[in-house]
């Protein structure tokens, strides 16, 4: 057990050795053809922005399609819960994709804090490099209530998603149900025509 966790952990740090230098790498090609990492942080967040809102509004539309659909007749009980379940799964996706976004302006962001941070040695100025040493605080700060708002609202993606799921696997337990009542009818009829076999 003991030799798993050593070599589960060593797997860990060499996969987060090379994560860590493949970002450096991406990081310097991007900037070499004039792609900053503040661009590309800029970039991000109104792509998070973005699908925050596209995942906001497909909630809204398929619960107003779920609202719909429970008014429709017992007959199409099959149906719906095919509707739903692929609106469900979309929903799934698009909250994955809102957490990937959130993610890799957390990771772009950490490595141009990391650079800003080692850079200012680099100054000569003793003036400057306080003033940019400020700016650096605040601008961590911004970041800082950015990342919590945009955590915040994913958050919120969570009990909409298990309340939605709820819905989902109670259609499919309907159907199961369904299934065992024809199944039982089936044995009914089936024990009828064995008892007729005389």
């Amino acid at each position: 057990m003991a030799k798993s966790n050593t070599a589960s952990n060593s797997l860990n740090l060499i996969s987060q050795f090379f994560f860590k230098k493949f970002r450096k790498i991406y990081y310097h090609t991007k900037e070499s053809i004039g792609e900053h990492k503040r661009e590309i942080v800029v970039y991000q967040v109104g792509q998070a922005c973005t699908s925050l809102q596209e995942t906001k509004a497909e909630f809204e539309e398929t619960l107003a399609r779920f609202k719909s659909l429970v008014t429709v007749n017992e007959s199409t009980l099959e149906q719906r819960y095919h509707l739903l379940n692929r609106q469900y799964q979309f929903c799934c996706t698009k909250s994955e994709a809102v957490s990937h976004k959130i993610k890799a302006i957390q990771e772009v962001s950490e490595a141009l804090f990391v650079e800003w941070e080692n850079e200012l040695n680099e100054y000569t100025n003793r003036t400057l490099r306080n003033n940019s040493k400020k700016q650096l605080k605040a601008a961590k700060q911004d970041y800082s209530k950015l990342i919590k708002s945009m955590q915040r609202a994913e958050s919120k993606i969570q009990p909409v998603l298990s309340a939605f799921k709820d819905h989902v696997l109670y259609l499919k337990h309907n159907l199961n149900s369904r299934a065992i009542a024809a199944l039982q009818h089936e044995f009914i009829e089936m024990s009828v025509d064995i008892s007729q076999l005389n």
